[in-house]
């Protein structure tokens, strides 16, 4: 093992290694993902596809997509379809695209082997009745007043119940355990409820669906997967999984469940429920809106595959749960654009400038650095003349202590062509900036002798002749606090604005990434750009507080 691996190895592939040693599963490692498809993915789930898949890679073996759908009335096949493209995305195939559907009939010859065996009845209280007599953390619970029921009226009742016979919610099975248990979850579980609805891949075969805590250990052990890695809110459901595989008996070699910690981001909503809300109401565009969580919308704005795997990996594997700064993630993005995109000059809030003692018919073509830490990715002609746009925020009239951009009287650089100096500030009627006559000198040109003199500032600039109008839209926080501390929907959160660019970024094609000189990593979007006529998304900053920690 080289030190790398040594480094990256976490408890999960320790259990393997240990595993693999004593030949339990005779040197297989088959693991799953089993979302259930009733919303998009967001970034938490991002770390189990990248764990899940990244073990099975490691250990030579195969990761199966799995949809957990046995709740016909949230799941639809839009989110099948992203499902599957969000993980081809990150980069990984899957060994077998499985459904759970297709363990239906299994799964309820699993449930009848259990009431054979006087492990399992069905129960005629209300959902209310069965949780009030589940007790607490410190009282146990009380026994149905159906628990003693017979085999036989079992068996036969749990045949009505799959043939129709009764409405949603009259009767349910449970698990015969223990009502003393301190763990709740032991508590005579619910396996199978009466749902009377059409599902999209058994239509109206059944009206009776099994529980995930039933139905998670059969789906595993019927895919042969070894480890069922899986987030530590099932750590306390570990002890029924095994009871569930053990007391069916139809699996000799049963799965292991191992328990992570899931990713959690600060000041960031992953709930489904709450993000399909933000969807019904129209506070976004939609899953896949750039300002939300889930992986559609974090690949619209710009993020890619790399930097999420990278993120993931360093957040790393552990057994208790902690909150990540999404300054990090925005770390490993930057980290991965600054080595890939090209560079264009872009300025926001634009501000004209006319150098007075230039050529008015004079134009040239100057030779910019398309990425300044790899010049093997060439370079690029910029053309200027007298009438140039600079960027808002490299203008103050009246400067502050230590501003060294433009201003009157001073002197800044032009990244890429000369020094020029700001003499007059002409006005508009009302008082704002309307234009800047500056001169420039001649002797000062980027790649020529170097200039007798220092300036302290450099800004960027677009030719006024060529220059083309862009939209771009930045971006803030979906959510923010309220006064009391709740997180809610930012009204801010999407600033729509413009830019003047080269005229070489009216070519990009949707998906296109540049760093905007001085502002940031920006991309295409991917549904609103057309051929001609691209919308820029912002990625992330140039800069960040996050700061990786020393090695």
């Amino acid at each position: 093992m080289s030190e790398n691996e040594k480094e990256n190895k976490n408890f999960i592939w320790n259990i393997i290694d240990e595993d693999n040693q004593s030949g339990v599963y005779g040197g297989k490692v088959i693991t799953r993902f089993p979302p259930e498809p009733n919303g998009y993915l967001h970034i938490g789930h991002a770390k189990s596809i990248c764990l899940n898949f990244g073990t099975a890679e490691k250990y030579g073996g195969g990761c199966n997509l799995r949809f957990d759908d046995t709740n016909p009335a949230k799941e639809n096949a839009e989110y099948v379809r992203a499902i599957e493209e969000d993980v081809k995305w990150l980069g990984f195939s899957w060994k077998s695209l499985c459904w759970a559907s297709d363990y239906f009939d299994t799964m309820y010859e699993a449930a009848q082997e259990l009431i054979r065996k006087g492990l399992a009845y069905v129960d005629d209280q209300s959902a209310d009745e069965i949780r009030s007599g589940r007790g607490t953390l410190t009282k146990p619970g009380t026994e149905s007043p159906f628990r003693g029921r017979s085999v036989e009226e079992n068996l036969r009742l749990f045949e009505e119940m799959k043939d129709g016979k009764y409405e949603d919610g009259s009767k349910v099975l449970r698990a015969k355990i223990d009502m003393a248990s301190p763990n709740i979850n032991m508590r005579d579980p619910v396996l199978y409820r009466i749902s009377h609805q059409t599902h999209h891949n058994t239509g109206d075969k059944w009206c009776i669906y099994p529980m995930y805590d039933l139905a998670h250990p059969i789906e595993d052990a019927i895919e042969g997967v070894t480890h069922s890695l899986c987030t530590l809110e099932f750590e306390d459901h570990r002890p029924l999984y095994n009871w569930v595989l053990e007391n069916v008996g139809f699996w000799p070699n049963p799965p292991k469940q191992i328990e992570f910690a899931r990713l959690e981001l600060a000041n960031t909503i992953t709930s489904k429920r709450k993000l399909k809300k933000l969807v019904d109401d129209g506070l976004v565009d939609g899953w896949d809106d750039p300002r939300m969580p889930t992986i559609a919308g974090i690949r619209r704005r710009g993020f890619t595959p790399a930097a999420i795997r990278n993120f993931c990996e360093m957040i790393g594997v552990a057994k208790a749960n902690s909150t990540v700064d999404p300054g990090m993630l925005e770390h490993c993005v930057r980290e991965d654009l600054q080595d890939h995109v090209e560079s264009r000059n872009v300025v926001e809030n634009p501000v004209k400038v006319i150098i007075t003692n230039y050529p008015e018919d004079q134009t040239e073509l100057l030779e910019l650095e398309n990425n300044r830490n790899h010049p093997e990715m060439g370079t690029r002609k910029v053309s200027f003349s007298r009438e140039l746009y600079i960027d808002g925020a490299d203008f103050m009239e009246v400067p502050v202590k230590k501003y060294f951009r433009l201003f009157p009287g001073n002197e800044v650089r032009l990244k890429g062509a000369y020094f020029i100096t700001c003499n007059e500030v002409m006005h508009n009627e009302d008082g704002s900036v309307k234009e800047l006559l500056c001169t420039y000198d001649p002797a000062t040109k980027s790649g020529g002798p170097e200039p007798n003199r220092k300036v302290k500032g450099t800004i960027h600039f677009v030719d006024a002749k060529t220059a083309v109008k862009i939209p771009i839209r930045n971006f803030e926080n979906l959510m923010t606090a309220d006064e009391n501390g709740e997180m809610v929907f930012n009204p801010d959160s999407l600033q729509e604005t413009f830019g003047y660019a080269e005229p070489s970024v009216l070519s990009a094609e949707a998906g296109d990434r540049f760093q905007f000189f001085r502002h940031g990593y920006y991309m295409a979007d991917s549904k609103l750009s057309k051929p001609g006529a691209p919308v820029f998304n912002r990625i992330v900053g140039l800069k960040s507080s996050w700061k990786p920690p020393k090695k």
